[in-house]
């Protein structure tokens, strides 16, 4: 993703634990391994040269084992922690560079942070809890108290407004945690870990509030796990980290399906490619398509031209009318009937797919499909031709979901 297109941008950040940190900056001792250099000279490295871009609106995950980064990297785009080198850019401006007014302003109005622990103040009702940022703004309490209700309206906890934390189960208490992140309105938030200490139950139904929840909001977010299951559940992408540095960014298809290392793919191992992998991963530009204007002769010639046996019919604005066969305009021209268009020829799709529909979806739809056409449409939410996965596809994706990595062969055989 360009820089030009990033709401946040985080560009060669390191940041080094120790006495001299600015020693371990040196040319020397960049290129070493975390274990090199903490053997030798005490100082950890915590962040490596780590670059990433995130858009307006996007989702987006940093995954890793504990000790990887990731905590110290979401502190340090707040500054909680301040890097050793680098660039942190929301907007363009290096916030870096901030002196304190400027970054108490940016933490308290651009950036909401929401922690593990949900730290909410006991002594202090949910509603007040809520509209507590608003409160340190100098905000009047009419005003704050009507966007802290609203806002427990969003995150479903009406009713709840004189409680206190401890009479809140865990999920409860981050709904409230992650409504006092809200309040201020903030344009970035970030999420350390937020579900993690939830049941597994309540973790769940807490992924799918933010994914609700972030369709109404539409915020650019930072979220920090060590669950895969999560980030590919949440994320529209997903960095990998190891060591401090970024291994692999990626869709969750490409992570899946094109792991870079080892490392990633150990991640992966476990994971239900066919859930993962959506239509569109295997959806090709429509092969022959011809408009309902053309005629049998234009769609015959064009069948021919592609080799194949139908063609997609479609509308002036590209809307999926139907099929044509190669044996249905054969007969028309034979039978020497004058046709200037192809109504009377289409035939009913016999499915039509959506991009964003799961592999996993597709395969079950296909156990008792005859394949009397070799490839399947994909239209938009409109209907508009968007292209088509051809029998080959599945055939091939199926293989490759059935077929064990080259580790698993190996013990396999052993």
């Amino acid at each position: 993703m360009s820089l030009t297109n990033a709401k946040l941008s985080v560009i060669g950040l390191w940041k080094v634990f120790g006495p001299h940190p600015k020693r371990i900056l040196q040319p020397e001792w960049r290129s070493r391994s975390r274990k090199e250099v903490q053997q030798e000279t005490g100082h950890v490295i915590a962040l490596k040269d780590v670059t990433f871009h995130v858009q307006q609106g996007e989702t987006f995950v940093v995954m890793g084992l504990s000790g990887s980064g990731k905590s110290t990297l979401v502190r340090c785009l707040l500054r909680l922690i301040e890097p050793s080198e680098g660039q942190v850019l929301v907007d363009g401006e290096d916030i870096v560079r901030y002196g304190s007014r400027r970054l108490t302003r940016f933490r308290r109005r651009k950036a909401g942070m929401v922690f593990q622990r949900f730290g909410l103040m006991p002594h202090r009702c949910v509603l007040d809890n809520v509209a507590w940022g608003l409160e340190i703004q100098g905000v009047d309490r009419r005003t704050r108290e009507r966007r802290a209700h609203e806002l427990l309206e969003t995150v479903d906890l009406v009713g709840w407004e004189n409680s206190y934390p401890h009479e809140l189960s865990g999920g409860m208490q981050q709904r409230v945690g992650l409504a006092r992140a809200l309040a201020a309105d903030p344009e970035i938030l970030l999420m350390d870990e937020p579900f993690s200490a939830l049941d597994p139950l309540i973790r769940r139904e807490m992924q799918d509030e933010l994914i609700r929840l972030q369709v109404k909001i539409n915020k650019t977010i930072v979220f920090i796990t060590h669950d895969l299951d999560e980030a590919l559940k949440l994320g529209s992408r997903i960095a990998i980290m190891r060591d401090g540095e970024i291994i692999q960014c990626g869709t969750s298809e490409e992570i899946i399906m094109s792991p870079a290392d080892e490392y990633v793919g150990e991640f992966t191992r476990g994971v239900r490619k066919a859930d993962i992998l959506s239509v569109s991963s295997i959806m090709k530009p429509p092969k022959t398509r011809v408009y309902i204007w053309q005629g049998p002769a234009l769609a015959l010639n064009a069948m021919r031209e592609a080799e194949e046996e139908f063609a997609f019919v479609v509308d002036s604005q590209e809307q999926l009318l139907g099929v044509v066969t190669f044996q249905a305009a054969t007969k028309a021209i034979d039978r020497g009937a004058w046709r200037p268009d192809l109504h009377d020829l289409i035939e009913k799709a016999p499915m039509t797919l959506f991009p964003n529909a799961p592999v996993s979806w597709l395969l079950s739809k296909l156990l008792d499909y005859d394949w009397r056409l070799e490839a399947l449409p994909v239209v938009d939410s409109e209907g508009k031709l968007l292209g088509e996965v051809h029998r080959t596809a599945v055939r091939g994706i199926t293989t490759a979901i059935a077929t064990p990595n080259a580790k698993e062969k190996a013990a396999q055989s052993a």
